[in-house]
């Protein structure tokens, strides 16, 4: 209801991603919008510059500002602590054969060459690898997959066989739900960090920029430096509402320019200072760096790993981009600039030790200071914008997935897919960056927090990969534990390293993640629970058989569509809709919008419609899919596609022998694909005829109805709101004599109910914790999940059901 439609129009972009991409998804387009966008777009730039490249120019504005911007504290962060009784030319270079290492082995090898193959449809990042195991083996907790799921054209991925190894993972995996649960946590914990990076991050990056100041100016009044900063991160977040596709394309000349302009700084201080510091390149310099240092130099590489945070944004945003234009960025321009500048620091801080402090700002030539002070705080304000943004897309997957509550999803781009705004989120994250900018001063203290998130986050990817390789890649195991152990103990020397600081500020990254992880476990843990209690209770078939088509109540014209989570089976709901309710409508529609893993769901396979009991029941299933990706617009066409999906249901019910069954008791969970997406003149079932009229659909049902109560909410409506002209949809049954009588009757019924009004009919809910349960599951459902129910978002509005329509009925859950 208050979200921006999404109709995803053929830009550039699109057409560059679709060509340089290896794995693609379907979207909708819009031929007419593509067409006049092509026509904006100058020939030439489409033809001199390969899509690939196109994308890896933009790609500087949203993956790399965080990693880009490293070098503004990394220097620092390693040397001051526990070698600050080592800080000499050797050690120096020794710290920057590490970190030039780690660029290599991490982001390089791991990520560029290795992950960026694990690609879910061209999605990225933790959840991603998550849908992908989840699709090759029954993980997930929540029992709504279906075999219809499983013939989605996105669902297929990797190889049809299994090895001996894979099917033997994946069995001992599916019969024990407690690894299954584990498999989970691990995930949750892995996106607990990523949302407490996105604290972190903006107080890092622009706090470290904006204290050039300090080594600009000696005599500057404490808390400048902070007043500042707390000004640019309020402005920032303000700022989110507009979306970043206003000035994304404008993102990449800073991170660009920033890129350049270190790299030239590198090339002169190794020039002026040092060149021998190329010689530190060698890993032998590692090992005297650590033989001079010993346990105090394990210690430092807390420091050292903040080289590389931000790496993890080259996986997460694959999406928004393709594989080759990430690597292209990477290692032509991003690793090369990096290396320079790092070793440019180094040689530089070998002959001026005492400028550790402020290393980067301190190795600049004074001429150019000032310019690269403001390069470098526009670089902070991208390297801030792309976790934010990175930030809203995984805690929207989250909600998909039913591991996040509910929240309202602003679209702020119809041109760029994906690209979304969280209110909520949005204000949320600015008071916790606020507190953390404010209660650390001390840049160290908040790079301890967030090596420590930054490469908890690597660990927990490196452990889903390895599964990835076994169960969906089908290699061997050998390969995936030699990955494993690989990668672990590089990972591990730097994680242990971070923990060691926990006391000195790593606890914040700590409990911020444990707190997000806390709170979607349990949204997680009480819709399990909720939808298990639906699929225990489920309404006998039976039952409904023996009240009769008129379910012993008066069966009103109209249709009512009866919204549920239960994906097979009667919800336990609709017996309290029998009992409580005086009438109930002529055809029942038993409606289930539900998230099935994988990104995106096409819209010619979104309906699954069915029926429920014989056919002058008038009793219908339809479920909506969506991918964890896809976006839940308000098109203001719901009804009208169901109706035809249903049409065309019955059309082919009547001639396809599977839906022929003269069995009553089959009728509930066969399931066929409707496409809604058809034109309109396409549907065989039925004439679809467009009408110019004045209103609102809904209020031009309840104007009809008897109800004087009805009719005086519509004029207050229509005094409210002013009528405005729209186009109306109606539907008619061909004179065709080759027409079933039976189907015809039924395509007449399903006609004049859509004519007399819709309503939606919905279960108020009310979920508590057995008598019998232990203290800890009623401190969770009775307290966690009732609050995290009553403060999110009401499914009527997520589901952007016209509250004038509405008809709720409440139940208590006992789980």
């Amino acid at each position: 209801m208050n979200q921006i439609d999404i109709e995803p129009e053929e830009d550039y972009n699109d057409l560059a991603k679709r060509e340089g991409q290896e794995s693609t998804h379907t979207q909708d387009e819009n031929p007419r919008a593509a067409t006049n966008k092509r026509k904006l777009t100058p020939k030439f730039l489409l033809a001199s510059f390969p899509p690939s490249l196109i994308l890896a120019y933009q790609s500087f504005g949203v993956v790399y500002g965080d990693l880009s911007t490293s070098p503004l504290y990394v220097y620092r962060s390693i040397f001051i602590g526990k070698l600050q009784d080592h800080q000499n030319s050797e050690t120096i270079l020794g710290a920057f054969s590490l970190i030039f290492w780690t660029l290599t082995l991490i982001p390089l090898l791991k990520y560029v060459i290795i992950m960026l193959s694990a690609d879910d449809s061209g999605e990225g990042g933790t959840f991603a690898l998550y849908s992908l195991l989840c699709r090759h083996g029954k993980f997930s907790l929540l029992p709504n997959q279906q075999a219809a799921d499983e013939e989605l054209s996105s669902y297929k991925y990797g190889s049809s066989g299994q090895s001996s190894s894979s099917a033997a993972m994946k069995r001992f995996i599916e019969k024990h739900k407690k690894f299954r649960t584990g498999l989970l946590l691990v995930v949750l914990m892995g996106a607990g960090m990523v949302i407490g990076d996105g604290v972190i991050t903006p107080a890092m990056s622009v706090l470290s920029s904006v204290s050039g100041l300090d080594a600009a100016q000696k005599r500057i009044p404490n808390g400048a430096v902070q007043f500042i900063s707390c000004v640019i991160l309020v402005g920032l977040f303000a700022l989110q509402h507009c979306g970043t596709h206003k000035v994304g394309f404008l993102f990449a000349p800073v991170v660009l320019i920033w890129l350049v302009s270190i790299f030239a700084i590198g090339i002169y201080n190794v020039i002026k200072w040092n060149p021998k510091a190329v010689f530190a390149l060698s890993p032998h310099y590692i090992i005297k760096f650590f033989k001079q240092t010993g346990k105090d130099g394990w210690i430092s590489l807390g420091g050292v790993l903040l080289s590389i945070t931000g790496t993890e944004a080259m996986f997460a945003d694959l999406g928004h981009f393709s594989a080759s234009s990430i690597r292209i960025a990477f290692v032509f321009l991003v690793y090369p600039c990096l290396v320079m500048q790092y070793m440019g620091q180094a040689a530089y801080l070998s002959k001026n030790i005492s400028s550790i402090p402020n290393s980067f700002y301190d190795s600049i030539p004074g001429s150019v200071f000032w310019p690269m002070f403001v390069i470098a705080t526009l670089a902070a304000i991208v390297a801030s914008q792309a976790i934010i943004s990175a930030t809203f897309s995984i805690i929207k997957q989250c909600s998909a997935l039913g591991c996040f509550p509910r929240v309202k999803v602003v679209h702020t781009s119809k041109q760029i897919y994906g690209q979304i705004y969280i209110p909520e989120i949005n204000w949320i994250l600015m008071i916790l960056t606020l507190a953390v900018a404010v209660g650390f001063p001390d840049i160290t203290t908040i790079g301890n927090a967030y090596g420590l998130a930054v490469m908890s986050v690597m660990f927990i990817t490196t452990f889903l990969m390895a599964l990835v390789m076994v169960i969906v890649w089908q290699r061997s195991s050998i390969l995936a534990i030699t990955f494993l152990v690989f990668f672990w103990f590089i990972e591990a020397a730097y994680l242990s390293a971070a923990y060691v600081k926990i006391t000195q500020g790593g606890w914040v990254s700590l409990v911020l993640s444990l707190f997000f992880m806390s709170l979607m476990f349990v949204w997680h843990y009480g819709t399990r629970r909720k939808y298990n209690f639906d699929l225990h209770n489920k309404v006998p078939l039976k039952w409904i058989l023996g009240l009769g088509p008129s379910l012993g109540i008066v069966r009103v014209p109209g249709i009512g569509l009866i919204y549920s989570e239960l994906a097979t089976g009667v919800p336990p709901i609709f017996s309290h809709f029998v009992t409580n309710l005086p009438a109930f409508h002529n055809v029942l529609v038993f409606v289930c919008v539900k998230s099935v893993p994988v990104p995106y769901v096409s819209p010619e396979e979104r309906f699954l419609i069915g029926r429920i009991c014989p056919r002058p029941y008038r009793m219908y299933r339809c479920i909506v899919r969506y991918g964890y990706k896809d976006m839940q617009g308000d098109d203001g066409n719901f009804e009208n596609q169901l109706i035809q999906s249903i049409a065309e249901f019955i059309q082919m019910e009547s001639v396809e022998p599977r839906f022929s069954s003269p069995d009553a008791l089959s009728y509930d969970g066969r399931m066929a694909v409707v496409s809604a997406s058809r034109t309109f003149e396409s549907v065989s079932s039925l004439i679809v005829s467009e009408v110019e009229e004045c209103g609102d659909s809904n209020f031009d049902s309840i104007r009809s109805s008897k109800s004087s109560t009805l009719r005086s909410l519509s004029l207050g409506h229509d005094e409210e709101n002013p009528r405005v002209r729209r186009r109306q949809v109606r539907f008619s049954v061909p004179e065709n004599v080759g027409i079933d009588p039976c189907v015809k009757e039924e395509l007449l019924d399903l006609i004049e109910a859509k004519e007399s009004g819709v309503a939606y009919i919905m279960g108020h809910s009310y979920v508590k914790a057995r008598r019998s349960s232990s203290f800890l599951k009623k401190l969770v459902i009775d307290f966690g999940y009732s609050f995290l129910r009553k403060n999110c978002r009401g499914p009527a509005v997520a589901l952007h059901i016209p509250h004038i329509s509405l008809i709720e009925v409440g139940m208590i859950y006992h789980v």
